[in-house]
């Protein structure tokens, strides 16, 4: 009996989970595949609300947690953190033994599970290369591309610019986001729990208009984030719609964002913003489609937010030269460009789906790219070698 290929899933944040949750449905489903899943990063922190709590109570099994995160929220402790994620995921992956590592991406803490994969001769593929965007995320995005054997990008410009890195033709695996089929199925229904369960402030009605905000730290322009957030604030305040707004990532910066906020709370006292630590990907997918607007950077609102046709109001540079539809307003990080672009946003309404970023049938493809692929640990560039040779 062929024994099953072992496919080591990497999972850091929030957002790793809801990318990759149909693709870990999907290789579960195929007898000659064999699921792995470590969780790291935010995944596993108390303050994030623990959400490897979510993977486990979705039915997957977790065969490791990964400790790599050094607190201070600061370019200098994101390195650091780097470096610790090489050492934990190189141990992982000796005990683990996985056949594939599967990463998806431009975290710092999957850059350093793709340095120790690569260096252990273990074969990676990944998912969401080729994109451009803002901050720091993007080198390290063409950096796993680099260390990458497979790939799935996507879109079809981001798949055009992996080849014109020099990636085989033979090693793209198809094309599409996998977080298209959640979007697909989930059930768009928000109950009132579902926003109003966790969490502070005001209670969110979900049958009126309400804003959806996320604002991440910009990491290459650390020191400038606090003002940024104070005024997305001071433009929300002029609107004062029902607004759920979830806390920051953990990137340098992310603790002078939550101090803006909570500073906000204190002297304002907003009766109309509610602040969650953490939601599960189906009910934040759900909570993006029935939104008024959503109001930030985060790439859900590029990639995600355009499968329903929500209204985005996109902030600052954290998502600069990425793909967007039409759904996609990008301004400044002003009060008043935010302001003006929001109201404008409110104004137009909803607009008709997208599937720049996947058609809602991505996971199966991925599934059978990793059923079918050749292992192999040499890279060339493609200008040297057309083809992949077993190693």
């Amino acid at each position: 009996m062929t024994s099953r290929r072992k496919v080591c899933v990497v999972l850091v944040d929030r957002a790793n989970y809801g990318r990759l949750k149909p693709v870990m449905q999907a290789i579960r489903e195929r007898p000659s595949l064999e699921l792995q899943v470590l969780a790291a990063g935010t995944m596993v922190l108390e303050r994030f609300d623990y959400p490897v709590r979510v993977v486990r109570d979705d039915g997957f099994d977790v065969h490791g947690e990964i400790y790599t995160e050094l607190e201070g929220s600061t370019p200098t402790t994101m390195a650091k953190s780097i470096g610790f994620g090489v050492s934990e995921f190189s141990s992982e992956f000796s005990r683990l033994k996985p056949d594939v590592v599967l990463i998806i991406g431009d975290r710092y803490e999957a850059l350093s599970a793709a340095l120790a994969a690569a260096y252990m001769n273990l074969t990676i593929v990944h998912l969401q290369g080729g994109e451009v965007s803002g901050s720091i995320d993007e080198s390290a995005r063409h950096v796993i591309t680099k260390l990458a054997h497979y790939h799935f990008p996507a879109t079809e410009r981001s798949k055009d610019f992996i080849l014109r890195m020099g990636e085989m033709p033979s090693t793209v695996l198809g094309v599409g986001c996998p977080s298209s089929d959640l979007a697909r199925t989930i059930d768009r229904s928000v109950p009132s729990d579902a926003l109003n369960a966790r969490g502070s402030g005001a209670l969110i009605d979900p049958n009126k208009p309400y804003l959806l905000v996320l604002f991440h730290p910009t990491t290459t322009e650390y020191g400038g984030e606090r003002a940024q957030m104070e005024a997305v604030l001071g433009a929300l305040d002029e609107v004062k719609h029902q607004t759920l707004l979830l806390w920051p990532n953990i990137d340098a910066g992310a603790d002078h964002i939550s101090k803006a906020i909570r500073v906000f709370r204190e002297a304002k006292k907003p009766s109309w913003l509610r602040a969650v630590t953490n939601l599960a990907p189906d009910v934040y997918l759900r909570v993006l489609a029935n939104a008024a607007c959503a109001v930030g950077n985060s790439s859900s609102f590029v990639r995600d937010a355009g499968y329903f046709g929500t209204p985005i109001v996109l902030i600052g540079n954290r998502q600069n030269f990425r793909e967007t539809d039409l759904h996609v307003t990008r301004v400044p990080p002003d009060q008043a460009n935010v302001s003006k672009a929001l109201k404008a946003q409110l104004g137009h309404g909803r607009y008709a789906p997208s599937t720049l970023y996947g058609d809602g049938h991505v996971a199966e493809k991925v599934a059978k790219g990793l059923e079918s692929l050749t292992p192999y640990t040499q890279k060339h560039l493609s200008y040297v070698q057309e083809a992949p040779k077993g190693s």
